[in-house]
């Protein structure tokens, strides 16, 4: 092992980070309840609004591996928040067998609320993983 490898810069920074990562998401779990949602379907919504193509929608599949949960936990995640009124299915033009999830009205307001009253955290968060470098 070679211990001058190992700068205490770096120890400190990736502590910083890893502080700054947990306060971001204990808090995002409360801003979350808060808008009357648990943390998991803040993060389903979340995931369906910033799909990485700019639709802002998602399937089962695409959100299985981005939450990296089993795809039969994200289909009873989806379930639920369907049946709640927060998202909404669609199946694909190209393929019947697939579903397209998109976010209702009550979805959008509810992440929106959660995502605006995030705004520090998400900053604090950035300021930590620039000082990774």
């Amino acid at each position: 092992m070679d211990l001058d490898r190992f700068a205490i810069e770096d120890v400190i920074a990736v502590a910083d980070f890893r502080a700054a990562l947990r306060r971001f998401l204990r808090h995002t779990e409360r801003v979350a309840r808060k808008s009357g949602l648990t943390p998991q379907r803040y993060l389903l919504l979340l995931m369906i609004k910033g799909a990485p193509d700019r639709t802002e929608q998602s399937t089962v599949t695409e959100l299985a591996r981005r939450l990296q949960l089993a795809q039969s936990t994200v289909t009873e995640l989806v379930s639920r928040a369907e049946e709640t009124g927060l998202i909404e299915r669609r199946q694909s033009g190209k393929d019947g067998r697939v579903a397209h999830l998109r976010l209702t009205a009550e979805g959008e307001r509810r992440l929106h609320l959660s995502f605006t009253g995030l705004e520090t955290e998400r900053q604090q968060l950035r300021e930590a993983v620039d000082h990774l470098g």
